[in-house]
């Protein structure tokens, strides 16, 4: 039996939103059959002591009994037990008054929101029309109720500006002041994200450092380790070393609606695929898993992250990254034209 705890992150009910800033990528909603989860626990059971189940990937507690949903995933994790962290389903917030309650009595204490800028691009980036005006009165929710709400916005050139304004708007609202009143704190940050998943595809409009507001800078994750991608090339010039991804002692699988398996080290697309729960044997897909041993892995050891910058950087770009993300941003550019060749 292996000793590494086991994370099982399965989405089971999908998401009602197709955010641009997706990391996981889009995948097509659809419910798992009953019992999918008992019997996706116990397909590991035999090689794991200790296995903890999560039924949402996506949206958290996309599903009308959530309550029960909640001590279901707890009755289901062996020997350890589910977390809340800081998320749940502003989508439910706002249609459920019973949705807050659950929250409170879960232990809930702060939420994370999402922002994209103001109400047209946040309801183009969420995916759905009306989102802008759910998160604020989500956020007026938690506020009721004693949950303090951290906003969190992606930046891109696009809406750089329109940042500037909600955190005019967040101050106009008075969050702060309002969230100090039960001993929890307002929270307001921006970032670029990771550059995977849908992120991705935002690269053309990325936001460049020269360009990120001052009022915005204090604001920034982690501002003191954002590099242009010109510094990144420039630090990556003959490093002869591979973007490599390990777990520790925990393992975490995300589990697709059709019994994909992928580590939560980046997107889940083919090359980065560890195996089918419904198609491959337990012993042979667990060996994969705790050797680390995937198409992906194994590509990533043939190039150093030197030549990758070299083969896929751009020298010329003020683009914001941290270096991590820029690593991870040029292996998956290389493991998309490795896949590609290997299909043809």
């Amino acid at each position: 039996m292996e000793r590494k705890e086991l994370a099982l992150v399965v989405d089971m009910y999908g998401c009602p939103n197709r955010c641009g800033h997706c990391w996981l990528g889009h995948m097509e909603n659809r419910r798992m059959e009953a019992g999918a989860d008992e019997w996706i626990v116990n397909y590991f059971r035999p090689y794991f002591d200790r296995i903890v189940y999560y039924s949402w990937l996506r949206e958290p507690d996309f599903c009308d009994d959530y309550r029960e949903r909640w001590e279901r995933d707890k009755r289901l994790s062996v020997n350890t037990a589910p977390q809340r962290f800081e998320l749940a389903s502003f989508w439910r917030l706002v249609r459920d008054p019973e949705y807050v309650k659950f929250l409170k009595e879960a232990g809930v204490r702060r939420v994370q929101l999402t922002f994209f800028g103001l109400e047209g691009l946040t309801d183009r980036y969420v995916g759905r029309r009306g989102a802008f005006g759910e998160l604020l009165r989500a956020t007026e929710i938690l506020i009721e109720n004693q949950i303090a709400p951290r906003w969190q916005a992606f930046i891109t050139e696009e809406n750089k500006e329109e940042l500037t304004e909600l955190f005019h708007l967040a101050k106009r609202m008075g969050l702060k002041e309002k969230c100090a009143s039960f001993q929890e704190e307002f929270v307001f940050f921006v970032h670029a994200g990771g550059c995977d998943g849908e992120n991705r595809k935002l690269y053309p409009i990325r936001i460049q450092k020269p360009h990120i507001p001052e009022i915005l800078k204090p604001y920034y994750l982690d501002y003191d380790q954002v590099l242009t991608e010109k510094e990144c090339i420039e630090r990556l010039k003959g490093d002869a070393s591979h973007v490599e991804y390990h777990n520790g002692q925990q393992i975490v699988l995300n589990i697709s609606n059709t019994f994909d398996a992928y580590f939560n080290f980046t997107h889940m697309t083919e090359p980065w695929k560890i195996g089918n729960l419904r198609e491959e044997a337990p012993k042979e897909l667990v060996r994969r898993a705790v050797e680390e041993d995937t198409w992906a892995l194994r590509q990533a050891k043939k190039i150093s992250a030197g030549e990758l910058a070299e083969r896929y950087g751009d020298g010329r770009s003020e683009r914001t990254f941290s270096l991590y993300d820029y690593r991870a941003y040029l292996l998956n550019r290389y493991l998309d034209d490795a896949f590609a060749v290997e299909q043809n």
